[in-house]
């Protein structure tokens, strides 16, 4: 018997773990690039780049597989989780004074 999580809990779970890995290392990277003296806008172009990274994954599975219903929900949850991280964490970088 096959079980299978429905998938906007898929979704849901990919969304909020990549708000809290892309949101918390955002914060902690403009930390550390405010001490060293690093431009910000390098920060952001690597941080686009690693959450392209971090969706491939599920885009190359979607791209093998275009009925897999996981593959789709697990891409949509990360891009948007990343999508949120990536908008609110230069925000509170910058309320914590670090831009």
């Amino acid at each position: 018997m096959d079980f299978m999580l429905p998938d906007y809990l898929i979704r849901e779970q990919a969304a909020v773990l990549a708000l809290v890995v892309f949101g918390l290392t955002r914060v902690i990277a403009a930390a550390v690039a405010c001490t060293r003296g690093w431009r910000i806008a390098a920060l952001e172009l690597s941080f686009i780049g690693v959450a392209v990274l971090w969706c491939a994954p599920q885009l190359i599975d979607l791209i093998a597989h275009p009925s897999s219903v996981a593959a789709l929900a697990e891409l949509e949850g990360k891009a948007i989780g990343c999508a949120i991280a990536l908008f609110f964490s230069p925000i509170l970088s910058h309320r914590l004074g670090y831009e």
